[in-house]
């Protein structure tokens, strides 16, 4: 695999000379909907299994490719823009074929929504572990108000990933609520209730186990919390159940905030099969213009994580949709959702070059709407997917985790089945 990123004059035909690879393949890979409009910026994957070598002083053909330990004619089949073999420059760029050398096995779980769309879901279904279906919201009497899961349920199982049960202290028709923990997380008479209830639905609709994404609790209920997980985990993994749970992105064990404090990494990281790190938000909805998972942010948190969880717990969490703000920031504002085929679109609707910003590993954009107004735009690509996902690799982790897989950004899929393969457990 190659990422490509556009430059002027750049055509789909262009790129498939240069790389060698049918247009038609790299238009369907990428699932590209206007392949004659690229948008200078853009990252677009080369499938195929590659790596670009830069002439030296004294190579040539033959010697490059008995260095890499191939034929000089396959070497010249990879490089069909290379007209006179004998005559090589310096500082040319020689595109390598290699045997698949993928790299070990990682867990990849997706969050989706049951509105997602079954053309969606079959796409993904291949490259996931588990299906994370959002969500179940608990009530303070241990009752849940439950989701049309079924099918999806059905889907994800003969898709070969193992569907997650959800819950959420969500409370109905507003968000994340801390009460609504609370009233939880101190009475364990409706924990024993909530149990059973979360027994039920696991028999009943054919989960393969829980996730528990608790956001926003009092900081005085983080014992509290520890000790639901510890019950619940106890109650269901010798049914054969797995447990995993969602964490803030904390820097440090002390980090203030009421999204953090009582999250407390090694206690949930002892108890739980899985613990999935959002890392992601650093941008978000009413925020000012960044990056949603800025790299070096992403890296921070891990080296907190590793030393005080282990490794192979940890999934990394993936963000799979960009903001649109307009500029100046005023606070309250709120920015415009868009997914990553909507952003690079967009560039294209509106002229713009997409950048790359080198310290947050991520690609963005500005413009003038027809008000005359600057806008920001931040996404990701498939080199901002990269960046991250070597960070598995570095930090020996589980795996990743993505927010959401309600849309379906090719990209993303071709950098991963690159790099890794995803282990199946159903």
């Amino acid at each position: 695999m190659l990422i490509h990123t556009v430059k002027p004059g750049d055509s789909i035909y262009r790129i498939s000379q240069m790389h060698g690879v049918p247009a038609k393949t790299i238009i369907d890979a990428n699932r590209l909907t206007n392949p004659e409009n690229l948008v200078i910026g853009q990252a677009i994957v080369i499938p195929g299994d590659f790596f670009e070598y830069t002439v030296r002083r004294g190579d040539s053909l033959y010697s490059i490719a008995q260095s890499f330990g191939i034929q000089p004619r396959t070497l010249l089949e990879a490089n069909p823009g290379i007209y006179n073999p004998n005559r090589l420059a310096v500082g040319q760029t020689v595109i390598i074929p290699l045997p698949p050398k993928k790299g070990r096995t990682i867990y990849v779980n997706g969050y989706v929504f049951p509105s997602v769309s079954a053309e969606v879901v079959q796409s993904t279904l291949p490259y996931l572990t588990f299906l994370s279906i959002f969500s179940y919201q608990v009530r303070p009497d241990g009752s849940l108000k439950g989701i049309d899961d079924a099918e999806l349920i059905r889907a994800s199982r003969e898709g070969g990933a193992a569907p997650l049960m959800v819950i959420t202290n969500i409370e109905e028709g507003s968000g994340f609520s801390s009460e609504v923990a609370h009233e939880i997380l101190t009475n364990t008479q409706v924990q024993d209730i909530l149990i059973e209830n979360i027994l039920g639905v696991l028999r009943g609709n054919n989960y393969y186990g829980l996730d528990i994404d608790f956001e926003y609790i009092y900081p005085e209920d983080r014992q509290n919390y520890v000790n639901f997980i510890r019950r619940v985990v106890s109650r269901l993994r010798p049914l054969g159940y797995t447990v995993s749970v969602a964490l803030a992105p904390k820097l440090s064990a002390d980090q203030k905030g009421l999204l953090y404090e009582a999250h407390d990494y090694p206690a949930i990281g002892a108890l739980a099969d899985h613990v999935i790190l959002m890392t992601y938000e650093w941008g978000y909805l009413r925020g000012p213009a960044q990056a949603v998972a800025l790299a070096n942010q992403v890296r921070k948190v891990l080296d907190y994580a590793v030393s005080v969880i282990p490794s192979e717990k940890i999934l990394m969490g993936m963000p799979n949709y960009g903001y649109d703000w307009t500029l100046p920031f005023v606070r309250g504002s709120a920015a415009r959702i868009l997914t990553n085929n909507g952003a690079v679109a967009l560039a294209g609707n509106v002229g713009a070059n997409i950048r790359f910003d080198a310290v947050a590993q991520a690609p963005f954009f500005n413009y003038y709407d027809g008000e005359g107004r600057r806008h920001e735009v931040w996404f990701d690509d498939a080199r901002s997917i990269e960046a991250r996902l070597k960070l598995v690799e570095e930090y020996n982790l589980g795996g990743v985790s993505y927010w959401t897989t309600n849309t379906f950004f090719a990209p993303n899929w071709l950098v991963l089945d690159s790099m890794y393969s995803v282990k199946k457990v159903i």
